[in-house]
């Protein structure tokens, strides 16, 4: 997976990073004072863009987090078959097996927007 480098208090609401190895779209962060002695604290709010679960961390502000690259394509459906949905690629037309995503009604035929993150691809939206 490609990966770029941000610090903590860049993390600002609609950037994807990495928390945990899984790729989460940050919604809210929080930046806390500097103290004496010690650092800005980031709390950062995220949800996961695969399993839809929220994550929390809190991180020093100069704390180095990775932003994983989502490579956004369009493709058709083929067919679905129980959880696996079979795209074709609309720019190179190969075919690939993509897991069928619940919030996004789809059907044989439609033109969808997938995204490819690492080796993990899950469907987005209907065009």
């Amino acid at each position: 997976m490609v990966f770029k480098i941000i610090n903590a208090t860049e993390a600002k609401p609609g950037i994807n990073i990495l928390i945990d190895g899984s790729p989460c779209t940050v919604k809210s962060q929080d930046i806390s004072k500097t103290g004496k002695h010690g650092h800005a604290k980031c709390r950062i709010e995220a949800v996961g863009i695969i399993d839809g679960k929220k994550r929390v961390i809190v991180v020093p502000g100069h704390e180095r987090i990775e932003v994983p690259h989502i490579e956004k394509r369009k493709g058709q459906i083929l067919s679905i078959s129980g959880d696996k949905v079979s795209v074709m690629d609309l720019e190179n037309y190969e075919t690939i097996d993509v897991n069928r995503n619940e919030d996004v009604e789809v059907n044989e035929g439609d033109q969808i927007e997938y995204w490819k993150i690492g080796e993990e691809k899950i469907i987005k939206r209907r065009i």
